[in-house]
């Protein structure tokens, strides 16, 4: 029988223009910190909108307000509505998730909170973390240099990984965001789909770590 790690990790797939996923960065959060020492989480970026070819239409606006609304109830998290006031908007999630990929490269230990970070920036402060510019301010209070960001943020290899990324996003199977695998050599075990409750991911956790493999 394959035994799993003495410390095993999470694979957080995650957006950081996700709403759900705004909403669920803190209790990832939480459950790293209650397991401090005997879990580690890994993020990777989903893609959930990456490359788009034209504005958000009307109905898509709708759409994504009544998701950010059913994310708030549920978590309780501040948003800045007015986003949805501009004419236009190229709603591109490319460069935030290949900020998350560079701040990976630079401080991997930090990821998470960068990640939590750049939602904030996003949802509550209503920042344009499509703009290098922002994205540099969001991550320059975590020790990242503006030079240092962008000599990784705008390399072609960065660019390719987080292509790769998303790829491999997709073969994984995912089709929810947020959703959160159980790492093994056999390969990764979905153990949460969507939103979840910190109880209900605890408890997700216990069971998929009690299944042998």
């Amino acid at each position: 029988m394959t035994q799993l790690p003495a410390t095993p990790s999470l694979l957080y797939v995650t957006d950081p223009m996700c709403a759900w996923c705004y909403g669920f960065t803190p209790v990832m959060r939480r459950l790293r910190a209650l397991w401090f020492g005997r879990l580690q989480v890994k993020v990777l970026v989903g893609g959930l909108r990456p490359y788009p070819q034209a504005p958000l239409t009307v109905e898509e606006k709708d759409k994504l307000a009544i998701s950010w609304h059913r994310v708030q109830e549920k978590s309780h998290l501040p948003f800045d509505y007015s986003f949805f006031l501009q004419q236009e908007i190229l709603y591109d999630t490319e460069p935030a998730c290949r900020a998350i990929l560079t701040v990976r490269h630079l401080r991997p230990s930090l990821t998470l909170e960068v990640l939590r970070a750049i939602h904030s920036a996003f949802y509550a402060d209503r920042r344009d973390i499509s703009r290098p510019e922002v994205l540099v301010d969001v991550v320059r209070p975590f020790g990242v240099s503006e030079n240092l960001f962008l000599a990784v943020f705008e390399t072609d290899e960065i660019y390719q990984q987080t292509r790769q990324e998303f790829s491999r996003v997709e073969q994984l199977g995912v089709t929810t965001l947020p959703s959160v695998y159980l790492e093994h050599p056999l390969g990764p075990r979905l153990i949460s789909r969507g939103f979840s409750t910190l109880a209900d991911l605890e408890e997700r956790l216990f069971q998929a770590l009690e299944i042998p493999y």
